[in-house]
């Protein structure tokens, strides 16, 4: 491991879709030596015009690397990547695990990391695309204080700000932050376009439910994002409705585990679940507001 402060690190990023790669091009811009690897290798090609090393298998990808992160779909994906990549770590790299996979996946994946010495950290980012290419995401840790001199490094590239935690990283205490995080943006997600559909199918103007709440308390710059999105059509995926789908689930399944209900969280899973039936599923999560249309027949939002 690099023992100089500013001596640029060799970072590894396993996974480059719609986070991973603005994350990779981050690091690369801080001027740490980045090598990324995708499952669909031809994906994550375009990074090498940034001087990024794209490599066909994860585990050349990791050697001599100070830090890994991994961005990928779950837990399983996650596990599925690490048995084959951990063996060529060396001794003493940083595992930042920043990929959504709910605490009781990344307290194995922590188990898993033990049991091979690897410095692990609980590190979900909160963020979107636009967020992650411009290197101002929100980096939530746990970990040992071994890895942070390192982490530091790695998460000021790709962040605009860190928050630590205590407790260990096997405690996932990052992870249940992030999915309490995710819960709202994901509600927020929903009552949007729920709000829109509800305003067309009523003939209310849009921008008429936009004044009255202009300026006031219920005015909140996510909705405004959100539903400039729906009624601009524009669709292109920040974060896709798949992914907010599976994190909606997560965040179900660990409110059970812990006693608590969560109705809307849900019925937001079906919502996510229909609007995907209908060839939504690729799209940014602002298009389950098409789950309001029966047979997904939606009228322009605008």
């Amino acid at each position: 491991m690099s023992t100089d402060s500013h001596a640029p690190l060799t970072v590894a990023v396993l996974g480059t879709g719609i986070m991973g790669a603005g994350m990779a091009r981050s690091l690369a811009a801080a001027g740490h030596r980045v090598r990324v690897w995708n499952r669909t290798v031809s994906r994550a090609q375009p990074l090498a015009e940034h001087g990024i090393e794209v490599d066909a298998d994860a585990a050349e990808a990791v050697r001599d690397a100070d830090a890994v992160l991994t961005m990928l779909l779950d837990g399983p994906a996650v596990f599925q990547v690490m048995r084959t990549a951990a063996p060529a770590l060396k001794d003493g790299a940083v595992w930042a695990q920043t990929s959504t996979v709910g605490p009781q996946a990344q307290s194995e994946l922590a188990a898993f990391a033990a049991e091979r010495g690897i410095l692990f950290l609980d590190a979900p980012v909160l963020g979107t695309k636009s967020v992650a290419e411009a290197g101002q995401l929100t980096v939530t840790a746990a970990g040992p204080a071994a890895a942070r001199g390192v982490a530091a490094r790695v998460f000021d590239a790709i962040g605009g700000k860190t928050i630590w935690l205590d407790g260990e990283a096997a405690q996932a205490p990052a992870s249940r932050l992030k999915l309490v995080l995710n819960n709202w943006v994901l509600a927020l997600t929903l009552a949007t376009g729920e709000t829109l559909a509800l305003a067309q199918g009523l003939g209310v103007a849009p921008e008429r439910f936009f004044e009255a709440i202009d300026g006031g308390a219920m005015d909140v710059p996510y909705l405004r994002l959100k539903a400039g999105a729906i009624l601009g059509g524009d669709f292109a995926p920040n974060f896709t409705l798949s992914g907010a789908e599976k994190d909606l689930r997560l965040i179900v399944a660990a409110a059970e585990s812990a006693g608590i209900r969560l109705d809307l969280a849900a019925a937001g899973v079906e919502r996510f679940r229909r609007a995907a039936e209908l060839g939504h599923d690729g799209e940014d999560m602002a298009a389950a507001y098409f789950a309001s249309f029966p047979g997904g027949g939606a009228p322009a939002a605008g």
